[in-house]
């Protein structure tokens, strides 16, 4: 219970710990130009009282300053009259200078500028140090609850800047949460549709392929709270799903593979991948009656990882981005701003390109499992 209390006293200690020494480190630059000034006009002054004299004052000021910066926080946008708000802080100046004068007389005798000395304290009272450094004492007051609003403002306008960005972040979090929950019910719908064209022609590729989806779904949820994953992982996960389209297709499938060894390890979006794949396959390979290839390339450049999913194209294909390719598009966007791209184009000779390039990030060279696939063909049946 001693030290929960003495915890709540440490803001207060470091509050006039560090307006202590920014006032003290100030008061020493001043000590040395009033000698400097006394110097100019042949005074006859020391240095160390100098020092003494600037540092009493600073020291003043530096208890004084805490509390109205505290005042300033509490105060701070939380005015509704202006003229009210005005008049409190000057009605304020009052009590600071008798403050200020009390705590300077008590620290140090008074200094009397014509003896060059320090005199006794029944010689002059605390009142008399507000008459001979009143515009001073007024100036600083200024400049202290100046310094005060000002931080104040900048603290709230940082708090609201950092507020902003958890905003934009959980949005953004939310966003790639609803992008990434629309890929599963458009992933089973086609799977299901697909199984379902089976089940009066061949129940066991059907039975297969409930088995084969039912595995794809329990991939999915091992990486469920993840955005990032290797892509080792994420290939792995489409070679099942082709597995899967080649008990449907047989041997109208031909796969190949171009995967560097040293990009298994780079992290990229869950689920990146497949839609791309799934698109490939029912526009280009599915509506084609002599089936048609689908290449799947990895490699990576100067930081960056790029990711190419290319083509054959058989009939004719619908204008515009499907579900998958809008997706895709839009996690990018999310996950990566402008430091990834996704471009996707149909070229004349009747093959369509799907690239993804972004950060190279967790590449290294460790080999993967990928690797022995690295540069083969392999034809799905």
């Amino acid at each position: 219970m001693q030290w929960m209390k003495l915890k709540d006293f440490r803001p207060v200690v470091r509050a006039y710990g560090l307006s202590i020494a920014v006032w003290c480190g100030l008061s020493l630059l001043t000590g040395v130009q009033y000698r400097v000034f006394d110097k100019a006009m042949n005074i006859n002054s020391s240095l160390l009282d100098m020092l003494l004299l600037a540092e009493s004052r600073g020291f003043s000021f530096a208890l004084l300053t805490p509390p109205i910066f505290y005042l300033a926080r509490r105060s701070i946008g939380g005015a509704r009259n202006r003229f009210r708000y005005l008049l409190v802080y000057c009605l304020g100046v009052g009590p600071f200078m008798l403050l200020y004068a009390w705590i300077r007389w008590t620290i140090l005798p008074p200094w009397d500028a014509a003896l060059q000395q320090y005199v006794p304290r029944t010689n002059h009272g605390p009142l008399e140090l507000i008459h001979s450094g009143f515009a001073d004492q007024i100036t600083m007051y200024i400049a202290i609850v100046a310094a005060a609003h000002a931080y104040w403002y900048f603290e709230k306008l940082r708090k609201q800047e950092m507020e902003n960005v958890e905003f934009q972040r959980a949005l953004a979090a939310s966003e790639l949460q609803a992008l990434k929950m629309q890929l599963h019910p458009h992933f089973l719908f086609n799977t299901l549709h697909g199984i379902s064209t089976l089940i009066d022609t061949d129940q066991a590729g059907a039975k297969e392929m409930v088995v084969k989806l039912s595995s794809l779904l329990r991939g999915t949820l091992e990486h469920s709270s993840s955005d990032l994953i290797p892509l080792s992982e994420e290939l792995k996960f489409v070679r099942e799903y082709l597995d899967l389209e080649a008990t449907r297709l047989g041997t109208r499938l031909n796969v190949e593979w171009s995967i560097d060894a040293d990009t298994g390890p780079a992290l990229v979006p869950q689920l990146i991948l497949q839609p791309l794949v799934e698109n490939a396959v029912r526009h280009g390979i599915a509506c084609s009656r002599d089936g048609g290839w689908v290449e799947i390339t990895s490699k990576k450049r100067a930081g960056v990882l790029e990711l190419g999913i290319r083509n054959s194209m058989g009939g004719k294909r619908t204008p515009g981005l499907g579900v998958g390719l809008r997706n895709t598009d839009a996690r990018l966007r999310y996950l990566y701003s402008d430091e990834a791209t996704f471009t996707f184009a149909e070229q004349g000779d009747h093959t369509a390109t799907a690239t993804l390039r972004l950060p190279a990030l967790g590449c290294g060279p460790v080999e993967t499992e990928m690797e022995e696939g690295t540069h083969a063909r392999a034809d799905r049946g």
